[in-house]
């Protein structure tokens, strides 16, 4: 998350801790592509026929692991508007979840495939 800069500048000292924007540090294509990718978390979460097809293939762990993003941040989402947050910043706050998961799926060994 912060290798993409999608998480809170502070500024401290001693018992004072101020947090400001995000730091926007690191890859800006990739912190693009994650916010652009978070928008898509407002609509429901739902396994389609080409979807399941593309996952042939691929390892029973990774897909749910997809799956529970998809669940997850959809609500994350839904819950950040309904309690009234700015709509950019609960995207960011999503986008930074979902770098979470794409990290998570990372650490799924999966051999290539041929």
């Amino acid at each position: 998350m912060a290798f993409v800069g999608l998480v809170v500048s502070e500024f401290s000292s001693g018992k004072s801790i101020k947090r400001g924007s995000l730091t926007r540090t690191g890859n800006a294509h990739v912190r693009r592509f994650l916010v652009e990718a978070a928008q898509h978390y407002r609509h429901r979460p739902t396994l389609s026929a080409a979807l399941r097809e593309r996952q042939d293939g691929v390892s029973q762990e990774v897909t749910a692991i997809a799956w529970k993003a998809q669940q997850r941040l959809c609500k994350r989402l839904t819950y950040l508007l309904e309690q009234n947050k700015p709509r950019n910043k609960a995207i960011a706050a999503v986008a930074r979840e979902l770098a979470g998961f794409v990290w998570a799926l990372g650490q799924v060994s999966q051999p290539l495939a041929t």
